[in-house]
């Protein structure tokens, strides 16, 4: 898989290119280098939340999903190269079905909100639905496997859940439950 770094400022990208791990070079808005950036973005931000406190069972689970962010950034950087398996998104389907199984069923929408764990795994969750985006959008301009596509999707969907689970687990002294919309207009009944 393409060459390691082992030195940051290459100055290279100054034309407003850059590298791919095949060593190709593209522009830096390329659909991609914005696929790929995407990714990396949600990996940081998964950085962020690992910061705070959590329950072990989810910081293992997030630090599995950030080596697997990895493998999709390194797929991402090197067309058509296959890094993330189906068996990933396996495991998040499993750890979809689990942390489902321990929360109420949803009757009202809920606001990104809670405690600050919880508002951080909102954050991630809509840096995935953009990775997502950005990966269909490659898709549509280049041949792209389903597996990136399908991971960004259910991890999407398992940081909402994790979000909701990191708001009931009190680990700050602040939880409790979801934050729930109000909208007037709906209470009004039109």
């Amino acid at each position: 898989m393409g060459q390691r770094l082992t030195q940051i400022a290459t100055r290279t990208g100054d034309d407003g290119t850059t590298g791919l791990g095949d060593g190709t070079r593209v522009a830096k808005d390329h659909l991609r280098v914005q696929a790929m950036g995407d990714v990396d973005e949600l990996n940081s931000n998964l950085g962020v939340l690992l910061a705070e406190p959590l329950p072990d069972d989810v910081r293992e689970l997030l630090v599995v999903i950030q080596h697997e962010l990895f493998n999709l950034g390194g797929e991402l950087s090197i067309p058509g190269y296959e890094l993330l398996t189906a068996d990933a998104v396996a495991q998040l389907d499993a750890a979809l079905a689990r942390y489902n199984a321990t929360l109420p069923g949803l009757k009202e929408f809920i606001l990104p909100a809670g405690t600050r764990s919880a508002a951080i795994a909102h954050v991630c969750r809509t840096i995935a639905r953009r990775a997502e985006r950005a990966v269909v959008a490659l898709g549509t301009a280049e041949a792209v496997r389903a597996e990136p596509r399908q991971y960004l999707n259910r991890l999407s969907d398992l940081l909402f859940v994790l979000a909701r689970v990191l708001n009931r687990a009190n680990l700050d002294g602040r939880g409790g439950d979801d934050v729930y919309w109000k909208s007037e207009k709906l209470a009004r009944g039109g």
